[in-house]
């Protein structure tokens, strides 16, 4: 079991959506977590996106890092620069994954172009997180 932690700024959308995701499509190879450099609390439109792709995140909680926890992973992938950036050391055993993908959070308009910019997001974290299940179990 490989343990992973997703990390980002707030861990309200771009985090949460990746432990959904790895929690859901990586069952029985992955022990899924994820943090924040703050928690500033599940975003209700990443719920909705992810309910719309079949997967319930509404039970998940958002966390700060946990330095120890952070330690403890086999692999710890930023989803922004902030975090990338501000995270804290690990040992050289973690290894370190950078998957940028643009924050919806801020996006500015009508519901329609701010849900379409929360599902853009959705599905380019899918799209990363099959693509290092493929990867994963290619080479075990």
């Amino acid at each position: 079991m490989i343990r992973i932690m997703f990390l980002c700024t707030g861990n309200s959308c771009r985090s949460q959506m990746a432990e959904g995701f790895a929690r859901e499509l990586g069952k029985g190879l992955l022990e899924v977590h994820s943090a924040g450099l703050m928690a500033a609390g599940v975003h209700p439109r990443a719920i909705a996106v992810m309910s719309e792709a079949g997967i319930d995140i509404s039970g998940q909680r958002s966390r700060e890092i946990d330095e120890e926890l952070l330690r403890s992973m086999d692999i710890v992938v930023t989803l922004c620069d902030n975090a990338v950036e501000a995270c804290p050391w690990t040992p050289p055993t973690v290894k370190r994954l950078h998957w940028p993908v643009k924050d919806p959070v801020g996006t500015r308009g009508s519901e329609a172009t701010i849900m379409r910019e929360f599902r853009r997001a959705r599905d380019e974290i899918r799209e990363k997180i099959v693509r290092f299940l493929k990867e994963f179990q290619g080479s075990s």
